[in-house]
């Protein structure tokens, strides 16, 4: 894979990572899952890109949760990759945003309704910085060569794809797996989003639901299948969680899952 900046264990053969709560609800928060996770990755070996997003802009109802502010939560990402020496990714939603957030973090990623908005895949590509593109639900991976285009004809090679399953009726996601070669044949790292897939949307009370006792599933298969990373949104408490607690893994339970993928890893490399 291309180098990114503060990347660690890149020579461990194992998956990397990108993980890290939903949103950034605070200094404290941030800083907390963080410490964990860098004891973790560590001792484990396993490369670690920290994940937060310094805006949720894609909610269901009007009062939900969005962010604690712009600027704030962009800072605090930047104090966690000083203070942990690791790189971090965040989402960004507007070609004009892509400059501000480059500023701050390694990784510009686009959520997966965005995959196909020219203008901010050229803005994301534009920065240099490793765009991370999720995919569609409404795409299969084969089509995501299209967006990987976009980038590197922008002049960025540095680019990875994400899948995050695909729309199944009008209140869940299923995963296919056959997705990711599909993916990883346009010739990037492709990553699995473990709990994201696991969302189910537009539920009636207007609040995402989530199938997180399957977790372990989802992570378990695309390590067999050859993932190259995983995607993994995690939080100390998440029934108390601003965004998507109903899918996120506790972060007590994560590095014995990771324990058991890197088994998977080795046995399947």
């Amino acid at each position: 894979m291309f180098e990114i900046p503060k990347l660690k264990h890149t020579d461990s053969g194992n998956f990397f990572l990108m993980a890290g709560p939903c949103a950034i609800e605070g200094e404290e928060m941030a800083m907390q899952i963080a410490e964990r996770l860098k004891v973790i990755t560590d001792k484990l070996e396993i490369p670690w890109i920290f994940k937060g997003s310094y805006r949720k802009a894609n909610r269901s109802r009007l009062d939900s949760f969005t962010g604690i502010g712009d600027e704030k939560a962009l800072r605090i990402l930047q104090k966690v990759s000083q203070a942990f020496d690791v790189p971090t990714v965040t989402d960004i939603h507007e070609a004009d945003e892509a400059a501000m957030a480059a500023e701050y973090v390694d990784v510009l990623q686009i959520p997966a309704f965005l995959c196909r908005q020219t203008d901010l895949l050229v803005a994301a590509a534009k920065t240099g910085k490793v765009v991370n593109i999720k995919k569609g639900q409404f795409l299969s991976g084969d089509a995501m060569r299209f967006a990987v285009d976009k980038v590197r004809e922008s002049g960025n090679e540095k680019v990875i794809l994400t899948d995050r399953g695909n729309s199944f009726g009008y209140s869940d996601l299923v995963v296919d797996f056959r997705n990711l070669p599909e993916m990883q044949a346009t010739g990037v790292p492709v990553v699995m989003d473990v709990t994201h897939s696991l969302q189910q949307p537009n539920q009636s009370s207007g609040v995402t639901g989530g199938k997180p006792a399957l977790i372990e599933t989802i992570a378990k298969a695309a390590i067999a299948v050859g993932a190259d990373g995983l995607f993994i949104e995690t939080h100390p408490q998440p029934s108390i969680a601003k965004s998507d607690g109903a899918n996120m893994l506790p972060l007590d339970q994560l590095e014995s899952l990771l324990q058991k993928l890197i088994r998977i890893r080795q046995a399947v490399s």
